[in-house]
């Protein structure tokens, strides 16, 4: 079994129980996961199965949430899992005030990552340090943010707003949350979040776990095709020699007049390309220059 499996995260696992809990229905050790949720997190957790794990490393790192912010509280984790270090009732804050900061959190910002968060600072991850009272001083991070649409709005002594935030990869919506408050002076913390997509997965195609195992009684689970997710990369088929050589680590020179003549190189926002056979069998993952054709991963090779 090779390919992916798109997992409706439930409120309270992590990742790796998420992980450990589809190895042992599935039977099978070698199961991965891209792009770690929190706890508190639900949605999209894309799990990879067998061989598959080898290509997590190029999955787009695109993501979207929806988040819901509390304003008027501030906590050590910047969520409500975590102690409670400010609490001002803000009822006269209003949506209008709120839009005219937002557009601030749009584009290449710098956050400050959460202190409970699994960044790692000299070799050890931020939540453990924390856990033990070591004040750290988190790294500032650039990341980016595409897009944020007002979903909700609830008045009230600590008043809620509704989100969707479409970012880049290392995007802390902790910190969004955090940040907001504060320039709001009101305090904010994270009250919800569910991932509504990542790494080319969409939360209206995923499966909970329940699910899967119901799938898997009734002999209707099917794993998602390891290039499904990877179509955001160009893709050229290679002839039988040259298909043989790239699958067998050889770096091909002749082929690159095919992938220029297939694929505008100058405008690719990714040094990668899917590599077919003849038959439109995927073989694996290629780096290219202007001059070689490198086998980067090959996930199925020519016999």
């Amino acid at each position: 079994m090779q390919g992916f499996l798109n997992l409706n995260k439930a409120f309270g696992w992590t990742s790796h129980d998420c992980v450990a809990k589809v190895r042992k229905i599935l039977r099978l050790k070698k199961v991965g996961h891209a792009g770690t949720l929190d706890p508190a997190a639900t949605g999209v957790l894309p799990i990879a199965i067998g061989k598959a794990t080898r290509l997590l490393q190029y999955l787009p790192g695109d993501k979207a949430y929806h988040a819901t912010i509390r304003f008027g509280i501030t906590t050590t984790t910047d969520d409500l899992q975590g102690e409670i270090i400010a609490s001002q009732p803000c009822s006269d804050l209003n949506l209008q005030s709120i839009t005219a900061f937002l557009p601030q959190f749009i584009g290449k910002i710098e956050q400050i990552p959460p202190s409970y968060s699994a960044i790692q600072v000299d070799g050890k991850r931020l939540y453990d340090l924390a856990r033990q009272g070591v004040a750290v001083a988190a790294p500032v991070r650039t990341v980016e943010v595409f897009n944020i649409d007002i979903l909700d709005w609830r008045a009230g002594e600590f008043p809620e707003l509704e989100l969707a935030i479409a970012c880049g990869a290392g995007t802390y919506i902790r910190a969004i949350a955090r940040d907001l408050g504060a320039v709001l002076q009101t305090g904010g913390t994270l009250a919800a979040l569910q991932r509504t997509f990542s790494s080319g997965f969409n939360v209206t195609n995923s499966i909970t776990i329940e699910e899967l195992e119901t799938q898997l009684q009734t002999g209707n689970f099917q794993v998602i095709k390891p290039d499904l997710p990877l179509q955001y990369l160009p893709s050229l088929s290679l002839s039988a020699e040259h298909g043989k050589k790239w699958c067998q680590g050889q770096k091909i020179v002749d082929a690159i007049p095919k992938v220029s003549e297939a694929i505008d190189i100058s405008n690719l926002s990714s040094p990668y390309l899917r590599i077919y056979s003849q038959d439109s069998c995927f073989l694996g993952i290629s780096a290219f220059t202007e001059n070689l054709l490198i086998p980067a991963m090959v996930f199925e090779p020519i016999s």
